[in-house]
Order: structure tokens, then sequence, then C-alpha cells
């Protein structure tokens, strides 16, 4: 099969497109024929190896483990593990796996799930990464209520298209903040304000928001509480920073000062399952929620997909199809 394969950390160079074997697939996995699969900023970093925290915990120190990058899948199931009975051969399905850059992947049955009826391939691996994200980063460290004031920062990236439409969902009052460009997009996804960054300081709005989710962000914690109610939440979702911590070390920082706090300063952790894909799925059946797609690559050109992404001013998601 045709895949996106690295021998060595590096930047997006490092990616040879050339023939390698099929996965195999163990007794809970099924063989997925590659349709189409999302690029996120996470991408990215397990390419480059950055930051260093990423190679020590485990995704090789030297070299990456993993030589398929890409996590993201939707396409339809071409053999499946011996334990597997609940998706059957030909069954349209997108979910989340390691080496979606190619025309075959292997993944878990627990992390995919059927793809909804109403999607394109597409806009199906637009979904499972940003998806699942936004839905925990709201629902889980944000246990966001019906008519919070809902803050999201980073609110036309592949999250954050997401978090603005969940919030709706879920009965907040939600503004986005997104740059001057991009304020249409986030008011058409259902935000009620918008703040464009490049003319106002929404920390400027001392006390205003219940919960705020600040996106592949690296603010001072400082200046997010500043805007954060007396007993609000500032989830940080992702984040960018120097090679050897990224964002953790500003993660870390603040669980530690909201044990000082009344505010509530947390990280989110997603846990990629079925059971998250299945509600992602009912929201797209029902209307609630639909998948933004900036723009569309080839596979081998793949590489232009994560420079893209990487400079910060994607509209969505982007997406590589085959």
């Amino acid at each position: 099969m045709k895949a996106m394969v690295q021998d060595t950390y590096g930047s997006p160079d490092v990616l040879e497109f050339r023939d390698i074997d099929k996965p195999p697939i163990g007794a809970d996995e099924v063989l997925v024929r590659v349709r189409a699969a999302g690029v996120d900023p996470g991408v990215w970093h397990l390419m480059a190896g950055q930051p260093y925290l990423l190679r020590v915990i485990g995704f090789g120190l030297r070299a990456p483990k993993v030589r398929v990058r890409g996590r993201d899948v939707a396409g339809s199931v071409e053999a499946v593990g011996e334990n597997v009975t609940d998706l059957r051969v030909g069954a349209e399905v997108f979910g989340i796996c390691e080496g979606s850059f190619a025309e075959y992947a292997s993944v878990r049955a627990d992390k995919c799930a059927p793809m909804p009826a109403s999607l394109r391939f597409d806009q199906a691996a637009a979904v499972p990464v940003s998806g699942i994200t936004a839905l925990r980063a709201l629902r889980d460290a944000g246990q966001v209520r019906a008519g919070q004031r809902v803050l999201v920062v980073g609110a036309a990236g592949g999250v954050g298209t997401f978090a603005v439409q969940l919030a709706k969902t879920f009965g907040a009052h939600v503004t986005g903040v997104c740059s001057t460009t991009k304020v249409d997009l986030v008011r058409s996804l259902g935000a009620d304000e918008t703040i464009d960054y490049t003319r106002e300081d929404f920390t400027d709005r001392t006390g205003h928001f219940d919960l705020i989710l600040d996106i592949a962000g690296n603010r001072p914690l400082s200046r997010l509480r500043r805007s954060l109610a007396p007993r609000g939440t500032l989830v940080i979702v992702g984040g960018e920073g120097r090679r050897w911590l990224g964002g953790m070390d500003r993660l870390l920082r603040a669980v530690v000062l909201s044990m000082f706090l009344s505010q509530h300063l947390r990280g989110v952790f997603p846990q990629e399952n079925r059971e998250d894909l299945m509600i992602l799925r009912e929201l797209i059946e029902d209307r609630k929620i639909t998948p933004v797609i900036d723009r569309t690559y080839a596979l081998a050109e793949t590489p232009d997909a994560i420079r893209y992404v990487h400079k910060g001013h994607a509209s969505g998601k982007v997406v590589v199809v085959l």
C-alpha cells in the first residue's frame, strides 16, 4: 500500500511517500480502507518529536516508534479481528488510530463507530480527534451548564468550531474569539457574540465568563483569570510552548494554582472511545453540529497539509483524501 512514512523526527520534509506492507490487525481490531484522514496540530508534534517530553514518555526517544502519522480516519472495513462482532466487512466507519496517512490502517474496534450517514468521508474524518476533545473539554473538564457564559478562545480552529456548536447545544451563551476574517464563520456556527482579537483584548472583560476554553494558546494564566468569574472554570485545551515541555508547564502551574483559588483551572485529556463517537454521531444526524473543512489534500500532498495546519490559520479542519 501507499503511505506517508517517516524514519526520523523533523519537519514535514522527513515524510516520504512510498510503498509499505498493509498493517496487520489484532483480535480486537479492524482493517480500514482509508478514504480520508484528518490533520490536527498534534500530528505536527508527533512528527517533529516536540515537545521532547513526547519522546521521553514513550513515542520513541531517538526515532518515532510509529512510522506512519495520522490519527483521524474514515473509511470502509476490509477485515475484522476474531473478537470483533459488531462491525462487518464493508461497513463505513470513522474513528481514531495510529497511521491513517495511508491506504489502509488498523483501528481498534472500540475506537471507531459507524459513520454518520449524512456525511461524506472527508467530513467524517474531520470529527473524531477534534470533536471528542471539544466534547470532553466542555462536558467533563468544564462541566458546562445551560445559561452559562462560555468563551471559546480559538473558536475558528478544528477543536474550536466543534466547541462553539457543542456549547450552544448544551444551552450556553457562547462568545467566540477569532481573527477578523473568521468572524462570519464563528457566527454561522451559532456564537452569540464574537471578539476579534486583532481589535479587542477579551481579558478586558473582567470577571465576565463562567467557563473559558483556551484552545492551543499560550496566554499567561493571570490574563485568562481576569476574564473568569470568581468561581468560574478555565479549561486549557492543548497549548504551545517551549521545546522541552510545550504547554505542559503552563497546565501544571494551573493545576497547582487552582488548589489555592475559588476559580477552577483544569486541563483536558481526551480518552478516545466509541461512546463519545456515538454521541457526536447522533448530534450530527440531528443537525446540531457539523464539521467545518478548510481544505483538502491528496495523500502525496500530506507534508503540505501539515505545513498549512502548523501555520495556525486554518478555519476548521484540514483533511487528506484518498
